[in-house]
């Protein structure tokens, strides 16, 4: 698929935002996070050397030395969100301002943490959100049964249209929205089902994950075992969810961003295995260790189809590289964080005990909840300064329009996940910490 050019600038912050950065802010009283972390300088150097081969863990290492010492912030990272310049490139956006954009007219729902480094979006077209509201309850209410009646409620709820209207403002069509709608939905299902309170269980999560991948993954056996296969995958709601929201998927995707996909969505299940043998054993991880869990059970398979959803490819062998991997996981772990601290109370609240970073700190480190929470937001704050600069040096190292695009998508899904969690108050609520 050709590359149409980047997407639609999201925002940056309001000129008096407290302690900002030059893309971000940090809200609410001082918690001992550092502001935000300027870009790499001009980068010459290391935009003249390649990454890829034996000296990318050398120029990786350069990069992040390099983006520690800028006086200048955030100027590398507005250029990723701008997009190309140049000669030649007027036609990749012919939309683009070169100023950066005012805050949101309408102020957002809901109350950021406090000390959270942030930025914020613009409001999510209203006319898209319905539509695709409306079009997801009717593919998992009656196309795959994905919830019965009983937590209609809930589905309203949790605002999946305004979630992903907000994380991929570039999408050319509602269609190509409803790919990434599917696939949330259909994780969520999973998740819910298998792991979490609507029949979820620790106990033989490993076969079931193992049958629902297939829906993703297909199984290619004799012609005497398949037809029980196929007969399976209509078995319960996220089997039947999974194997349709792969369908519509692969109408849009390219066989490499396929194949990227269900190589996430394996890691996604792999980080659910762990947080389920912890539970079976009644086991509080390592802070580390709680940490590489989340790297694997975290959000990484939505941004990393940002390409898709755009109507572009980023080709195979430039999502492969090391600093792209790197930057994907850091924006798919700072997203997961911020789950983590909107979702705490109502974990609190759930039956049993639920690990999340705050909890794990509090646990293994000796201290307060609250001083366990604000170390969380610390924690946070540093991915994300990390997976700014990160983006900025492959920007310089790589300057690619493929390459820009997608990390502006990438950074886009960031922020607009952070806005959905912030203003989905039925959900989520704050500790009263503050």
């Amino acid at each position: 698929m050709p590359d149409p050019g980047p997407s639609p600038l999201q925002s940056s912050p309001p000129a008096t935002a407290s302690r900002s950065g030059a893309h971000g802010h940090v809200t609410g009283p001082e918690t001992g996070v550092r502001p935000a972390l300027p870009g790499p300088p001009s980068l010459r150097a290391i935009r003249a050397t390649p990454v890829d081969g034996p000296g990318g863990d050398l120029i990786a290492q350069q990069a992040r030395e390099a983006a520690a010492t800028v006086p200048r912030p955030g100027s590398a990272l507005e250029r990723i969100l701008r997009g190309p310049s140049g000669l030649g490139t007027a036609s990749l956006h012919p939309g683009r301002r070169d100023e950066a954009p005012a805050a949101p007219e309408t102020p957002a729902d809901g109350t950021p943490v406090p000390g959270l480094y942030h930025h914020p979006v613009p409001q999510p077209d209203p006319a898209r959100v319905a539509e695709i509201s409306r079009r997801i309850k009717t593919w998992a209410v009656h196309e795959v049964q994905a919830y019965p009646p009983e937590w209609e409620d809930q589905f309203d709820g949790f605002s999946v249209g305004r979630y992903m209207v907000a994380c991929h403002p570039d999408a050319p069509t509602v269609d190509h929205l409803m790919v990434a709608t599917r696939l949330m939905v259909a994780e969520n299902a999973v998740d819910d089902c298998y792991c979490e309170d609507h029949g979820g269980s620790p106990i033989g999560l490993g076969s079931r994950l193992l049958l629902a991948h297939t829906a993703l993954d297909p199984l290619h056996t004799t012609d005497e075992y398949a037809p029980a296969w196929v007969e399976s995958l209509q078995s319960d709601a996220p089997r039947r969810a999974y194997r349709s929201a792969m369908e519509y998927f692969l109408q849009q995707s390219t066989a490499s961003q396929a194949d990227r996909f269900r190589h996430d969505m394996a890691r996604l299940h792999l980080g659910y295995l762990a947080e389920a043998a912890w539970a079976q054993t009644d086991q509080v991880p390592e802070v580390w260790e709680y940490l590489a869990m989340r790297q694997f059970n975290n959000f990484r398979p939505c941004p990393t189809i940002t390409d898709t959803v755009g109507g572009y490819e980023l080709p195979a062998n430039l999502h492969a590289r090391a600093d792209m991997q790197r930057v994907i996981a850091l924006a798919g772990n700072a997203t997961t964080i911020v789950n983590d601290l909107y979702s705490y109370t109502k974990e609190l609240n759930s039956p049993g005990r639920h690990l999340n970073l705050p909890v794990v700190i509090a646990e293994r480190e000796g201290v307060s909840d609250r001083d366990a929470y604000l170390k969380a937001v610390e924690v946070h704050n540093d991915l994300m300064h990390d997976f700014e600069a990160e983006a900025a040096a492959l920007a310089a190292a790589c300057p690619v329009p493929s390459v820009l695009r997608f990390l502006r998508g990438v950074a886009v899904w960031v922020d607009g996940n952070h806005y959905w969690h912030q203003t989905n108050t039925y959900r989520y609520s704050l500790p009263d910490f503050w």
